[in-house]
């Protein structure tokens, strides 16, 4: 049996492993919203499944805004680029930018509201910006306080 002393050691090694040449610090860049992607996918299920339990089945009920902290648009939810056996890092990028161009910022810009009414309901992405994104997340860290 592993202590846990043993056990983040190898994990580190793991993780240093694959991160190859990349600066750790700059790794963060790259894991942060994909753990981010992962957890809004996650609380939209289970909210998502609260709600039908909540209206007895209803489906309709159950993907109401109202019932959601975020909205995953269809096919921007992790399990559908998990699917994606090419060009995986377009879909991540589609999927990011759709749900940034769904969930505006709570202090949006006109500029920020204009790009995404463009990408929305298409979420082709092509005209959300990083710039949109870094509100999603930081309406997420407001969100859930982390």
């Amino acid at each position: 049996m592993m202590t846990q002393q043993e056990l983040e050691k190898y994990l580190w090694g793991a993780a240093t492993a694959l991160r190859g040449t990349i600066d750790a610090g700059d790794y963060k860049q790259y894991i942060f919203p994909l753990m981010f992607f992962k957890r809004i996918s996650d609380v939209y299920d289970e909210e998502f499944e609260n709600a039908l339990a909540e209206s007895d089945g209803d489906l309709e009920y159950a993907a109401f805004a109202e019932n959601h902290n975020f909205l995953i648009p269809e096919g921007a939810h992790w399990n559908d680029v998990r699917e994606t056996t090419t060009n995986i890092g377009l879909a991540l990028q589609n999927a990011m930018r759709a749900i940034t161009c769904s969930n505006p910022s709570p202090f949006p810009s006109r500029a920020s509201l204009a790009l995404c009414s463009r990408c929305w309901p298409t979420y082709s992405g092509l005209s959300c910006t990083a710039k949109t994104m870094s509100r999603t997340l930081s309406a997420a860290r407001y969100h859930w306080s982390f």
